[in-house]
């Protein structure tokens, strides 16, 4: 059984009439003659032709390409955020190698190692592994959230303790006596810490006695939630708390069901409220809690536009965004 081979450069300068070096100008932007230019680009649509854009990296200093390592694209924040990535770099006439690398620091090792072999134009990276020491100086990187003590790497993300302060202030508007803090977290430490700072700074401004779960990332997480809610409860079955920050609109969410489980209300006996702005499918209309709304899409761009900034120096070593409230029917409607 034969195989149709693909065609070849040299198969574009045979139906074109015209030299091998003609038609790699033509793909690689290099001025020819009109007549030459167009006898070339109707070949290449005649025979299907692709360019290699692996191979044309090399020929050149970029692959006019932009990586992105991401821990999975199931989680709906991640994956918002590679779609407006994707967005952002496809209408700059560019292409995206995409790395999904499951929280494993070899993954993430062969993905850099990939894109350094492949002369991508940047790196943007949403990581939880210590990679720091693993970074090509050649490379132009952006991270997400992170920050890495041995590298002084550009930074992007939200306005994390200030989105903090917002989530109690509008627990405390909605009636809340007692708000508390869910988190669990990362052990690599990230801008998103500062929501752990932001509620105590908000306790101390408001005064309020600080109550939290703190909690390094697990798959227990729901027992210990459950631990949570039963170490608050009262002789009478009422919770002393009324109100929750939840570190993730993910955990937010999960806290809400088991308290509905265990007989409670949400808003009506405990009002919370999430941080991530994700939806039900990743759609901010459809949200899943009332949420502190991260600008996946701005912080997206910024990431994109830092990366291609041909002047280093002029890029911030810190770039945080305004965080929004949303109501997502976790707290009190305040339109009643």
């Amino acid at each position: 059984m034969s195989t149709i081979k693909p065609p070849t450069m040299k198969d574009v300068a045979k139906a074109a009439d015209v030299s091998l070096g003609t038609v790699s100008n033509v793909i690689n932007g290099v001025p020819v003659r009109a007549a030459s230019r167009q006898k070339v680009e109707k070949a290449i649509e005649e025979l299907h032709y692709e360019v290699n854009a692996c191979a044309q990296g090399f020929r050149k200093s970029k692959s006019d390409m932009i990586a992105l390592i991401i821990p999975d694209t199931l989680n709906p924040f991640y994956g918002a955020f590679t779609n407006y990535v994707a967005e952002a770099v496809y209408a700059r006439g560019l292409k995206l190698l995409l790395c999904c690398s499951h929280e494993q620091i070899s993954n993430e090792l062969s993905h850099l190692n990939l894109a350094n072999q492949n002369k991508v134009n940047g790196v943007i990276a949403l990581t939880y592994s210590d990679i720091g020491a693993y970074i090509s100086e050649n490379i132009p990187m952006v991270v997400f959230d992170r920050f890495f003590e041995n590298r002084n790497i550009a930074r992007v993300g939200s306005d994390n303790f200030s989105g903090a302060c917002l989530a109690i202030e509008k627990l405390l508007e909605f009636g809340c006596k007692h708000p508390v803090y869910i988190r669990f977290h990362s052990i690599f430490p990230g801008e998103s810490d500062k929501r752990r700072d932001g509620y105590l700074y908000a306790c101390e401004k408001y005064g309020l006695e600080p109550d939290y779960l703190d909690m390094v990332d697990c798959g227990e997480y729901k027992g210990l939630l459950k631990k949570f809610i039963e170490d608050h409860k009262l002789p009478n079955g009422k919770l002393t708390f009324d109100g929750v920050f939840a570190h993730t609109d993910f955990h937010g969410y999960h806290f809400m069901r088991i308290l509905q489980q265990e007989g409670y209300r949400v808003p009506e006996d405990v009002q919370i409220i999430g941080f991530d702005g994700i939806g039900k499918f990743g759609h901010a209309e459809d949200p899943v809690i009332s949420s502190v709304c991260q600008p996946i899409r701005q912080l997206a761009e910024k990431c994109v536009e830092s990366i291609l900034e041909k002047d280093r120096s002029a890029v911030p070593s810190l770039t945080l965004l305004p965080v929004t409230y949303r109501y997502g029917g976790t707290t009190l409607d305040p339109k009643t």
